[in-house]
């Protein structure tokens, strides 16, 4: 196992943090490429199209959620136990949650495809944009595995110190989607014209490649999964450990795309144009909050290795930076968004009212990104402590405490921007409570760790 057992309990803690986080950069990159693609090419089909993979995203998202929540949960397991445990030991953790991901997924998978029309037209979507969600989502429910496993994989990966392979492979399957996408969706050279459906098979193949090449890596070069994890009271035991975390951690990813159907279905009254501005928005937001979220992921494996040998001083470090960053990150995302906002909406679409609302959310949602960014911070941290409660609670609180109330009150009183200021009011509440609290916990852990 070549990249198994880096300790991060000592060195320099900057240092670490950014020769962890950077490579993740890529997997990051990744993930929001493949978003981006998806949009820009539809987008050359019409606003239709555009509004029809809006209605996905959610729907998306919680899949994602549910593929994550056990990544983060394996993640959490394997960073604590790491520089302590056998390796036979971490091999049952790494193969029980991996087959814990394949069974779930399968149950998910099978509801999805029965309930594809009753459940975007539940969203507000109808007529021909509905048609397209189904062309759509027929196919990627089929590639839904293809997901979840190799998030899973990168997850085990980056928990022994390595988080510059899973990043490339992430990459990799951005590339493969970004060259397929318009490949199958226009019809280009001996290629079918498939439209909706050519970007979901895209999107297929590509995570199809990540997958074969994850468990490749795990098996072969890591030699940490095996065929033969033990017993089911094993199995069970290490299921049951790793949905401590991921149950909460599942349900906090779940809950922001829940509360995002409900915020779509808000939007989706002021007609298709805002429903696709509001596409392109959250997907430029993916984007520029990237950096933070690749630090998030690096906190769960260095605040996890650093709590098993009690070194809390290297936590509240590793906090202080993470803080600093998020909210000078979150200033320069922002000021970019005011004078290029316009611009960066165009890449997307040439329609004019498209390109002022998600201009208009730019403006209003971005002077928070920094406090998001805490939010996504704190909840790492959280789940790196094995303390996943205080995540979902403060999670719950930005999206169905603030967010939509808000939203709906708003909608009613200042229209499409009241659901924007909506956003912003629940992302600065909520970062600077989840931080706070996040100072305290760690405090309690020290003292009664020393006591």
């Amino acid at each position: 196992m070549g990249h198994l057992n880096r300790n991060l309990t000592s060195g320099r803690i900057g240092k670490q943090l950014v020769s962890l986080t950077w490579p993740m950069l890529f997997g990051m990159m990744g993930m929001v490429i493949f978003n981006l693609t998806d949009t820009f090419f539809l987008g050359r089909l019409g606003v239709k199209p555009l509004a029809a993979i809006s209605f996905t995203f959610p729907v998306i998202m919680f899949l994602n959620g549910i593929g994550q929540g056990i990544g983060i949960g394996t993640s959490s397991l394997v960073s604590r136990h790491v520089i302590i445990a056998h390796r036979d030991e971490i091999r049952t953790m790494a193969s029980s949650a991996l087959l814990l991901g394949l069974l779930v997924v399968i149950v998910f998978v099978l509801s999805g495809m029965l309930t594809i029309r009753p459940l975007f037209s539940l969203l507000g979507a109808s007529g021909e944009i509905l048609e397209y969600v189904h062309d759509y989502m027929s196919i990627w429910y089929l590639g839904v595995p293809f997901v979840v496993l190799p998030m899973v994989g990168n997850n085990i990966v980056r928990a022994t110190g390595d988080t510059f392979t899973p990043g490339m492979i992430m990459l990799t399957s951005a590339v493969i989607n970004a060259v397929l996408d318009p490949l199958l969706i226009f019809g280009i050279g001996p290629f079918p014209e498939m439209g909706m459906k050519g970007a979901a098979l895209a999107t297929v193949i590509a995570r199809s490649v990540s997958m074969v090449i994850i468990l490749t890596i795990l098996y072969k070069r890591e030699k940490i999964i095996t065929f033969r994890p033990g017993s089911f009271m094993k199995i069970a035991g290490v299921w049951k450990k790793v949905l401590y975390i991921a149950g909460p951690a599942t349900l906090g990813l779940l809950i922001t795309p829940l509360s995002l159907a409900v915020i779509t279905r808000i939007v989706a009254s002021y007609g298709k144009e805002a429903v696709a501005a509001f596409g392109v928005a959250s997907r430029v937001e993916m984007f520029a909050l990237m950096v933070i979220s690749s630090l998030g992921s690096v906190l769960i494996i260095f605040i996890g290795q650093n709590y098993s040998r009690h070194q809390f001083p290297r936590i509240f470090r590793a906090l202080d930076h993470a803080f600093r960053f998020s909210l000078l990150w979150g200033g320069a995302v922002y000021l970019l968004l005011l004078f290029f906002g316009n611009t960066i909406s165009s890449v997307f679409t040439n329609d004019p009212q498209v390109i002022a609302i998600a201009r208009q959310y730019f403006y209003i949602m971005g002077a928070g990104y920094g406090f998001q960014g805490l939010v996504m911070l704190s909840t790492s941290s959280y789940n790196g402590l094995n303390k996943p409660y205080p995540a979902v609670l403060f999670i719950t609180v930005r999206t169905l405490g603030l967010f939509v109330p808000l939203a709906w009150a708003g909608s009613a009183l200042l229209g499409l921007q009241g659901v924007m200021w909506a956003g912003l009011i629940a992302n600065i509440f909520t970062g600077i409570a989840a931080y706070t609290n996040l100072r305290k916990v760690v405090g309690k852990l020290r003292d009664a760790a020393t006591s």
